[in-house]
This record gives structure tokens, sequence and C-alpha cells, in this order.
């Protein structure tokens, strides 16, 4: 965790030298790293929660300064979930109708403070986005556990943002990563305001992956899900399951999957895109977990695919 700590401290000094010199573009580009440093440095580490928390500050305090000097129109939401508040970032494409919407959604450990550049795909594609700290994750994770009925918490965000003139919830997408991958399809089976949903490195049921994961990865688990020991988190995680929900997915679902995924197997994603009744299935022969040492092939991809549905919607 020091390490990475350092190293975000460094970007973040390197973002206020470059910001008293009026560098504005340097200065927001070292406050995305340095967030991005300080979320890492709390990523699947759960040794000492006060300095985990400390970190998780630094990296939304971070962002927030890389919004203020590179995207201005960029904004923090707060949205009721029960006695909880979730905790979301909205950007808009800079369009002149209301754009369509993307809802981004994190996994296990990740949280909103990754999706700056990740959010940059859509919003160049003419699209909004939401990235959402949701139940057991991020900001949202202090005062909430995992839940596998995710679609509340993507029903409470549209609800609150079906409002505004500025964005077009009529034509909203979901996108999530990792156990994320799980969440989108769920929350696209039960909202019918989703009209299409990617699911990139998720799982059909995260309970049969509970064996081959590493241990970080189980003790994230067990932290977020509020379980008492691994072996109630081995029970829980089998209730993040898509056998029920996928017959009742109507909406498009695209699923993109590495068969170099050391989490989850290939077999997960082959098995929801046989079960889902509108499915693509892209699998990457070289691709890793989340197909993350591919972003250039499987990004694009997504939101290209994400772009021309939500625009066929407005028909």
């Amino acid at each position: 965790m020091e390490a990475w700590s350092r190293t975000a401290a460094m970007h973040a000094d390197l973002a206020r030298e470059a910001e008293e010199r009026g560098r504005r573009i340097t200065a927001g580009e070292a406050y995305v790293r340095a967030a991005l440093g300080y979320h890492f440095a709390k990523f699947v580490w759960f040794l000492d929660l006060k300095k985990r928390r400390a970190a998780g500050d630094q990296a939304v305090a971070s962002l927030a300064a890389a919004h203020r000097l590179l995207d201005p129109s960029a904004e923090r939401v707060e949205v009721p979930l029960g006695k909880a508040i979730m905790v979301a970032n909205l950007r808009r494409p800079a369009v002149d109708a209301p754009p369509p919407l993307v809802l981004l959604l994190p996994g296990l450990d990740s949280t909103k403070e990754e999706f700056f550049h990740w959010e940059n795909v859509f919003l160049m594609r003419g699209m909004a986005t939401v990235s959402l700290d949701g139940p057991g994750q991020g900001e949202t994770g202090y005062a909430t556990t995992i839940r596998p009925d995710y679609e509340v918490a993507v029903s409470a965000v549209l609800d609150a943002l079906v409002e505004r003139g500025d964005i077009d919830i009529r034509r909203a997408g979901v996108v999530g990563v990792s156990l994320g991958g799980y969440y989108a399809p769920r929350a696209a089976a039960f909202e019918p305001r989703i009209v299409a949903a990617a699911a990139i490195g998720g799982p059909y049921n995260f309970g049969e992956c509970w064996p081959a994961l590493p241990g970080l990865s189980k003790d994230a688990f067990i932290h977020h899900s509020g379980a008492r020991s691994e072996e109630e988190a081995a029970q829980l995680a089998f209730h993040l399951d898509l056998r029920p929900v996928l017959p009742r997915l109507r909406q498009p679902l695209l699923v993109v999957f590495g068969r170099q995924d050391r989490l989850i197997s290939y077999h997960q994603a082959e098995r929801v895109a046989a079960e889902a009744p509108n499915a693509q299935l892209v699998m990457y022969a070289e691709g890793n977990h989340v197909c993350n040492n591919i972003p250039y092939k499987y990004r694009p991809l997504v939101a290209d695919w994400l772009r021309e549905r939500l625009s066929a919607s407005r028909q």
C-alpha cells in the first residue's frame, strides 16, 4: 500500500505544481494518475481499514480535482438507497441534443475513480456516462454491502435522473466490468428503461468461481459482502447467479471475455451468452481478466456497439 500511496502523492505534487504554473491540462492529467494510484493503494487491501479509507478519500479528492480542470461539467450525484446514499460521477459530451446515457458499473473492488479514461471512450461517441459506486462499492460501500439485486441501485439512479433535461434516459445502456458483468445483465433484466447491456469479464454464477479465486479476491468479497467468515462468503457468492435471470432478459446483451482469464473461467461467459435470448459473445483468445491487457480492442468495440443500439432506440 505504501508504495502505491507514495506514487500517487508524487503525481498529486506534479499536479499542484502544474496548476500553479497555469498548466491546466497537465495538472488534470496528473490528478487522474494520482486518483488511480490512491485507488490501487487500497485495492483488495484490508490490513488497516483506517488507512484504506484514507487512501479512498484521497482518490475521490484527486479525481474531483481532475474533473475541475479537465471536465468542469462533471457532477457528483448522490442518490438515496434505503438509509444509505449512493455516489456517482455524471459526465456529458459536448452535443446540442440530450445524449443517451451509459451507466458504468464497477466490480468487486473497483470503483468510479478507475473510470475516467473508460468514460472518455463513450463521451467521444456522444454518450453521457454515470459511473456508479453501488452497494458494497467505493464510497457507497462504507455504509452498504454487496446485494445480488443490483437492479435496485440502477433503478434508483435512473429515477434520480429522470427529470433532467440534459440527458435522455429513454436511451440508457449499462456496462459492467468483472463482477459488474453480473450486475449489468441482472439490472437490464429487471429494468425496462435499459435499452442494451454489456458484460465484460463477468460470472454466470460467482459461487462456482469461488474455489479458484485468489485469497485477496476472497478477502475482498468477505469484506464487501459483510460475511463473517470465508464459509459464509462462499455461500453468499452463490446468490450472484444469472441462471434464473437470463430467460427474462430481452434487451441485446454483449458478452466480452478473455480466454486467458485466471479469475473467472471463460466457460462462465459461454453460458451467459448461450442462455440470454439476445446475446452476442466476443471471446478474445489473448485476453486476461476484463481483457485489461487489450483495452484498445474491447473498449471501442463496446462503445460502438452501445452507440449503435442507443441511437437506433431513438426511432
